[in-house]
Parts: structure tokens; sequence; C-alpha cells
């Protein structure tokens, strides 16, 4: 794990298992109102990440990618508190995102995970995580997260504390 400075952490996966787990610290520390974006290519782990994210939030369903239903939403018990999980990679850009109604759900006090940031990159507040997946081999990962905003910073360093102690 290195870590570049308190908006910045690189850390390689060395699994699905774990990549998943690092999810799951993430997931249990998010807040109505968090923006988490999800980039990298094809099976870089953005969906494996993502379903952690959910089982931190304490989706009572499994997440699964919204690829051709674009937005999944899961609601966390006890409180019903919603998370969002888009999937832009069928957008082809702004229009698409509004004419889908996305407009709608971020204008809603919930949790929000998003997949193929890029494509709606216009839509999206600036203040957020934004983790990179990259593709290192069959098992590796490498993982960049990069925070924007006062509550998103502070959100990678609670983030940082518990996953790894520091």
């Amino acid at each position: 794990m290195a870590i570049l400075d308190e908006r910045t952490l690189d850390f390689i996966s060395h699994s699905e298992t774990q990549t998943q787990r690092l999810g799951v610290r993430l997931g249990e520390l998010m807040q109505p109102g968090d923006l988490i974006c999800l980039s990298g290519e094809l099976g870089a782990g953005k969906t494996v990440l993502a379903r952690g994210i959910g089982r931190g939030w304490g989706a009572a369903a499994r997440v699964t990618s919204p690829s051709f239903t674009l937005v999944n939403q899961y609601p966390r018990l006890p409180d019903g508190v919603l998370l969002y999980h888009i999937d832009c990679y069928r957008l082809s850009g702004w229009a698409d995102a509004v004419t889908a109604g996305l407009e709608d759900i971020f204008d809603q006090r919930a949790a929000i995970m998003v997949e193929w940031p890029e494509r709606i990159s216009a839509m999206l507040s600036p203040v957020q995580i934004q983790i990179t997946l990259s593709y290192e081999s069959d098992t590796k990962r490498q993982l960049r997260f990069q925070a924007e905003g006062e509550r998103p910073t502070a959100l990678l360093k609670a983030f940082r504390q518990s996953a790894f102690g520091r």
C-alpha cells in the first residue's frame, strides 16, 4: 500500500476476495450523500468491488452489475437508506443519462456508486472518491483511490484506518 498524500491511496489486490473485502470496509463507512466512482477497463474488478461495498453498506440483496438495467438500488438494513449502483457502460453521454432519469437519483440523499463515470462526468459532483482499477494479472488488480472534497477525504482516511490500520 502506498499513501501518496491524504487524498490518494494505491493498493495491489491479490485476489477477487481481497478486492471484495476492501469494498466491504468502504461500504461500512459510507453515508448518504457519498459518491464513489469506479473506473477501469472491462474485467478490472469494478463490480467485485461494488459487491463488497454493497455488503458493507448492509444491503439485503447481493449486488449485481446493472449493465442492462442501468440502475440497481439496495436498501440498507435496518433503516432502508438507499445505495444506488449505476452502470454507465451503455450510455453514450450526458443526453442518454438525462433520458434515463439519472438526474433524479443525484438529487436524492442517498449513497451512490457509479461504474464508467467518465460517460456522465458532466452530471457528477466533483466531491467524490474516484477508484481506478487496473488489470495487472489474472489475480492482481491495482486500485487507486483519489478523494476530492472534505467528506471524501475524511472517508478515505477512515477507510485507510479500517482496512490497513494507518
